[in-house]
């Protein structure tokens, strides 16, 4: 079953359940994050994604967990790109005809 639902971004998280709720401005949250204006105006626009460092300033300043941003942000990039490649990745990727088990504990070497 394909999920229908939009991609959400979490600038629009940030927007409408954080900034909006506080009556804070992009500038005070930025202060208050201790990074620049404009990466928080880019992110609120959906303009730029939640970095790790992103992550780790918002789990802290909102008493949050840092992945959760990042799940939130890794979601949107998969729906996103599943829109506008998935197509074409499914005709040009064919599926190993051997399952490889990956578990979450794995040691992974690169």
């Amino acid at each position: 079953m394909q999920d229908k639902m939009r991609a959400v971004h979490p600038g629009e998280i940030l927007r409408e359940d954080v900034l909006a709720p506080l009556g804070m401005s992009a500038r005070q949250f930025a202060l208050a994050l201790g990074v620049p204006a404009n990466r928080v105006s880019q992110i609120l626009a959906s303009e730029r994604a939640v970095t790790a460092d992103t992550a780790l300033r918002l789990g802290r300043l909102l008493g949050s967990k840092p992945d959760f941003w990042l799940r939130l942000q890794a979601r949107y990039d998969l729906k996103t790109q599943q829109g506008v490649a998935g197509a074409e990745i499914a005709r040009e990727v064919k599926p190993l005809s051997r399952k490889v088990l990956i578990s979450a504990g794995a040691s992974v070497d690169v």
